[in-house]
């Protein structure tokens, strides 16, 4: 193994969720100021926005986060595509006849029989 490639700084640091405040003690190398008290010892500590604790994939809470009406939006978009496309299929299936042209006609009317 190579030498000196781990980091030294390797500490007990306690992270916590700042949606429901709990938090995690566990080993890490991040770099912080903040401290906290945690069973009597003092900590470095890390805010982190969402953890397991409240994220919905770990929690079983589905959250639909419809920004906007993104979701709206995008399956009007899908919508009016099948529209499209569905126009041009029909535009393209209908059968075009040569008409003739008005002299074209005058001409077969004149045509002499012997």
């Amino acid at each position: 193994m190579k030498k000196d490639i781990h980091p030294n700084n390797y500490r007990p640091v306690v992270f916590q969720d700042l949606n429901n405040n709990q938090t995690f003690l566990t080993k890490s190398t991040v770099a912080t100021d903040d401290t906290i008290k945690l069973d009597g010892v003092e900590y470095p500590l890390v805010k982190v926005h969402i953890s397991s604790a409240s994220h919905p994939f770990y929690t079983g809470q589905e959250k639909l986060l419809d920004i906007e009406g993104r979701v709206d939006k995008f399956k009007a978009r899908q919508e009016a595509a099948k529209a499209r496309a569905e126009a041009q299929k029909a535009k393209a299936s209908k059968v075009r006849t040569k008409t003739p042209k008005a002299d074209e006609t005058k001409k077969i009317g004149t045509l002499k029989r012997k």
